[in-house]
Formats: structure tokens, sequence, C-alpha cells
């Protein structure tokens, strides 16, 4: 089945490259373009598409906002979106994943690199290298934002030993082969840990996993001195 992908974009020249290099893939296809924000909110909610490929700064209602509307949608729970953006930095990569987004890339990548992160993205995975991991919550998802938390921290309680652990080493930035290696355990195991997590903390994904365990306490940063819980 073709990973159904929703362009938003106010460049009208970049959405029609990504059109055609998406639709040139077997397994994937362009289901509509938005010009902005709310247009991608409108088209999200009519087409039902997997991926939202989304820029960051468009008028009327910016990239963010729109995540955040899309993310938050009930009706929308399988929809995910990739941040694509000129603007790098790490606050909106921050802001990206408060608001909801899955995987965050710069628009200076490769055409293979982004097919990849679409795939990558509609599997499941959050696209944020371990490094990057640990450097944006130790700059930002740990500092006071506004808004509500991802989950109440006494959904924590429904984990077992094993989910918390292998929780706390996903948000500590290490992949699901680093975790299968210091735990002693097959990568299916791992991956079956976090999708269990994912389910009890109400997760969409890996990147709000990584999020609601530094919000809810499970995990600290390593300059304030204290450890995993």
């Amino acid at each position: 089945m073709s990973i159904r992908v929703l362009l938003a974009d106010d460049q009208a020249l970049l959405r029609g490259t990504f059109r055609l290099l998406i639709d040139s893939c077997a397994d994937m296809e362009v289901v509509g373009e938005a010009a902005c924000g709310q247009e991608a909110v409108d088209l999200a909610r009519t087409h039902r598409p997997d991926i939202v490929l989304m820029d960051i700064r468009m008028p009327g209602t910016d990239g963010l906002a729109a995540t955040a509307t899309i993310c938050d949608d009930p009706e929308l729970a399988t929809t995910r979106v990739l941040i694509l953006t000129m603007f790098e930095t790490d606050e909106y990569v921050a802001k990206a994943l408060r608001a909801g987004a899955s995987g965050f890339l710069g628009k200076y990548v490769t055409a293979d690199a982004l097919l990849a992160g679409i795939r990558t993205i509609a599997s499941g995975e959050a696209l944020l290298s371990p490094g990057a991991t640990r450097a944006l919550i130790n700059r930002f998802l740990t500092a006071p934002a506004p808004g509500r938390l991802l989950a109440p921290p006494e959904r924590l309680e429904e984990l077992t030993p094993r989910e918390r652990e292998v929780t706390v080493l996903a948000a500590e930035g290490k992949s699901n082969d680093e975790i299968a290696q210091k735990l002693f355990l097959s990568v299916l195991t791992v991956r079956s840990h976090i999708q269990r997590a994912l389910t009890k903390l109400g997760a969409r994904d890996r990147a709000q996993l990584v999020v609601i365990a530094y919000q809810c306490g499970l995990v600290r940063p390593a300059s304030s001195g204290n450890r995993p819980r």
C-alpha cells in the first residue's frame, strides 16, 4: 500500500519538485498540496494522509500551529507530520516536537534522505538522531513551556519495570540496537516494549514518547546531576 503524502509549503516550485520526487516512487503518492497552515489542516481532514510534509514559515497559520492542530485531532490519529524547513534550529525542533511532529529535516537534505525520512516516519519511528535527541532534551524539552502535558505523570505507573527501563534508554537518545545490546535483548523485543509503552502512555510515536518521559520526570537532563529514576 502506498504512503499517502500531503505537501504543505508556500512555495509552489518546491511543492512541484517534491511532488515529482515522491510520485516517482512506487511506494508513495502525493494526495494534496497546501500553501498555508490552515489549508494543510483542511486537506489533512479531507484526505487523511499518512504523512504531512510541513514547512514552518507560511502565511497565516504557520506550520507549527498547523502541526499542533493536526496532531490534536483524534480523527487524524494515524497522520504523522514531518517538518521540512530552512530554519533548522534547536528551538524550532523542540517546538515542532512539542506540537506533535514525528520528525524534522532541513531543506538542504538530499532527495534520498527525504524519501528515507518519509518512510521512517510512516513506519512509526521518530526522525531524530540519538545525538540530536540528547541535545534537544538538555536544552529545550525539559524547560517549562506553555501547553498541556502529553500524558499525566500517573500514567507512568502503567508501565512494567522493563518498559520503564526501555523508555528511559530511548529518551536518552539510544537506538533500538543500542538498547538491545545494553539490556541483552533482541531488537524485536525492544520494539515490542517500545510499542507497549507508546500504547500505555498514549504517545503517537517515539518522538512523543521521549517528550513524555522528560515531561513526567521519568528521565532528567544529565546537566541537572540527577540520574534517571
